[in-house]
């Protein structure tokens, strides 16, 4: 599998744009997926600038129901006139953030995304085409980022935490290879590696994506003890490679790497890698 990671919070080089976001381009032998579509069109250019034309996209998987993550939807759309687009139906249910002043901001996806029809709505668990498994049954909570405590669900009215019931994730399997792809591991980045090994029946070769370990409302990032409990946890795959960005935070990257060395990797805008 190639992965082109077309959208992030950082940039490999000064030729890429970046934004608060995430979007990746994963090519097999088979099939050529987006997993998420950043914060706006501007993962288009940055495809562009990489030689990646998305009307060639077979489908693509919306990990959760966030701006950073489907506000480019409606671009993508409009870019790859025949892809369906797989999400849970909780993602289209409005999602709030509370900032640090107290002010409580809404930061779901365009509700009239539930009247396209190439949108489809999955409640669980779907096997796809091509070695590919969307999953949403991810159990335990271990070390479940304390960062999200701002993100809610419900109304503007009746505000709730969110259970993340509108998160998914993806898992690739091929031959020998698999590998886990996150958006934002809201669920806990432990818990939902745990459940991808349980479904491959193996370790992962690689896990892509944000852990979520920092807040970008306001800079924060879960403790050192935090990481270096995360860290251990990780290492206990001794044949899995780390790919991770966006909302795993430089400081969260730093605090990971002291403990895991080059078992974890960062990746922004435009970077381009196998595995």
């Amino acid at each position: 599998m190639q992965i082109s990671v077309l959208m992030d919070d950082s940039v490999s080089s000064a030729s890429f744009s970046c934004e608060h976001g995430l979007s990746l381009y994963l090519t097999t032998p088979g099939h050529k997926v987006l997993f998420d579509t950043g914060a706006s069109g501007l993962f288009l250019e940055n495809a562009e600038r990489l030689g990646l034309d998305l009307a060639d996209v077979d489908f693509a998987v919306l990990s959760h129901g966030h701006n950073d993550h489907g506000g480019g939807l409606r671009a993508f759309l409009d870019a790859c006139p025949r892809a369906k687009v797989y999400m849970q139906a909780a993602a289209l249910e409005p999602h709030f953030t509370r900032r640090a002043s107290g002010k409580v901001e809404p930061i779901g996806l365009d509700p009239a995304l539930r009247g396209e029809p190439r949108v489809v709505l999955l409640t669980g668990d779907q096997v796809l085409e091509g070695g590919f498994t969307i999953f949403s049954s991810v159990p335990g909570d271990k070390l479940r980022p304390q960062t999200q405590n701002t993100l809610l669900t419900g109304t503007a009215e009746d505000l709730r935490p969110d259970p993340f019931l509108h998160e998914q994730d993806l898992l690739y399997q091929e031959g020998d290879t698999a590998v886990l792809i996150a958006g934002c591991a809201h669920r806990g980045i432990l818990n939902i590696l745990e459940r991808a090994v349980e479904l491959a029946g193996r370790p992962m070769d690689a896990v892509i994506g944000g852990f979520h370990l920092s807040n970008p409302r306001d800079g924060g990032c879960v403790p050192q003890e935090t990481l270096d409990a995360i860290a251990g946890a990780l290492l206990r795959y001794p044949g899995t490679t780390y790919y991770t960005c966006h909302c795993t935070g430089p400081a969260g990257f730093e605090g990971l790497k002291r403990t895991m060395g080059d078992r974890i990797r960062w990746i922004g805008a435009g970077a381009q890698f196998q595995v």
